[in-house]
């Protein structure tokens, strides 16, 4: 690669941060494609290139399923909750055995949930994880009173910072867990 190319790329690097700085979401490579004129080529180089640049300070650039962002880096966290503490949110326990059920099993219904926790669905739980925008509903099961099916979204996969659902750790394997107890 000449010297001017580099120049370009570093360039066009400088102008995908600057954009994601400036953005409130992540950015899809297809609107930094289109805004920067770029090819997929030209994107992929010019992000690993301030993939590069950002990894020697304290921001990172993380893809998630919406597109690309810029998050601090995960060492600095400790700082971030001692200073901000207001800004951690706790999420009980049963919202997050329900929010699992969805993301691991998906599609469910709401019977399915309930019978994966043993415990009756609070109606609450479910209106939390759709005002957070973590579920929707995507269809019906074809079976007496066509309950509705759940699925994560994009904006659950931004938020604990996956790309993709094959991100999420591997499941536990119980039956080895209630041998151990």
């Amino acid at each position: 690669m000449t010297d001017i190319q580099c120049q370009h790329l570093e360039e066009i690097s400088k102008h995908i941060e600057v954009l994601l700085h400036a953005s409130e979401a992540p950015l899809p490579a297809n609107a930094l494609k289109k805004h920067l004129s770029l090819s997929s080529k030209e994107l992929k180089q010019a992000l690993e290139l301030l993939r590069q640049r950002l990894d020697t300070g304290v921001l990172s650039l993380h893809e998630t399923a919406s597109g690309y962002r810029l998050q601090i880096a995960d060492s600095y966290s400790l700082l971030i909750q001692r200073v901000f503490p207001q800004r951690q949110e706790r999420l009980s326990q049963a919202l997050l055995e329900t929010l699992s059920v969805v993301a691991y099993k998906q599609p469910v219904t709401r019977s399915d949930i309930e019978h994966v926790r043993g415990v009756t669905l609070s109606s609450n739980i479910l209106r939390q994880l759709f005002d957070k925008g973590w579920i929707e509903e995507k269809g019906y099961k074809e079976t007496l009173g066509r309950p509705a099916l759940l699925h994560t979204t994009a904006q659950f996969l931004d938020a604990f910072g996956l790309s993709d659902l094959d991100e999420l750790p591997p499941m536990p394997d119980m039956a080895a867990i209630k041998t151990m107890t």
